[in-house]
């Protein structure tokens, strides 16, 4: 008799790091809107509830040195854990072939034609396969973290890195281009989110691994 076993969508370290990421810039992306609110480059602030960071006993006085303090160990906890588990992906994926499986090839014509069926409400969509437009928005957010990070650096230590920040065109632009990447990281999970909610059956072979599907 033959036996049949349940197909292996996601490896373990794809799963662990894929969590990892969401929790470290989760976390990122609280904290550093704690930080904008110190200095905010535009004319808004987000509400004090959608931060994070802050110590407990100031928690309600944000907008001190110690709500500050408090949000930048947050920030850096979390970029060092964003750095190192990103680096982590990106090897395993280029050294096992995962990103050829699973993002390669990919080209502009394809990108228009899934999105114009995704915008009609024609798209479908096959657990364990990328379409086109899902295979840019990965490499894409990808692009944006490294990007995120690197004017985080730029942005941190503007003298130990000047080359970098000048590379941003300055202190002030490289806070900009943060900006930008963060927003776009923020669009990219409500995307994200949105779909997963619309296509539920994508999320249980992330947790487990595995599809419903035997083989």
């Amino acid at each position: 008799m033959r036996r049949t076993r349940p197909i292996v969508l996601h490896p373990l370290v794809v799963r662990i790091t894929h969590w990892l990421n969401a929790l470290a810039i989760i976390v990122m992306i609280g904290s550093g809107w704690r930080i904008y609110n110190w200095e905010p480059l535009f004319g808004f602030t987000f509400p004090v509830w959608m931060t994070f960071g802050g110590w407990p006993e100031v928690s309600q006085h944000w907008h001190n040195e110690e709500g500050l303090a408090g949000a930048l160990q947050w920030h850096f906890a979390a970029m060092w854990l964003l750095v190192a588990n990103l680096l982590i992906y990106i090897g395993y994926g280029l050294s096992s072939g995962h990103y050829r499986r699973s993002s390669m090839p990919i080209w502009p014509r394809e990108i228009l034609r899934d999105l114009r069926a995704a915008l009609g409400g024609r798209l479908v969509h096959n657990v364990g396969e990328r379409n086109a437009v899902q295979k840019a928005m990965y490499i894409g957010v990808i692009t944006v973290i490294v990007l995120t990070v690197l004017s985080g650096l730029a942005i941190w230590k503007p003298v130990q890195f000047q080359e970098l920040t000048a590379a941003f065109g300055g202190y002030d632009a490289a806070r900009y281009v943060h900006f930008v990447c963060m927003a776009a990281i923020v669009l990219f999970l409500a995307v994200h989110l949105t779909l997963t909610a619309l296509v539920p059956k994508v999320l249980p072979p992330m947790i487990t691994g595995r599809t419903g599907r035997w083989r």
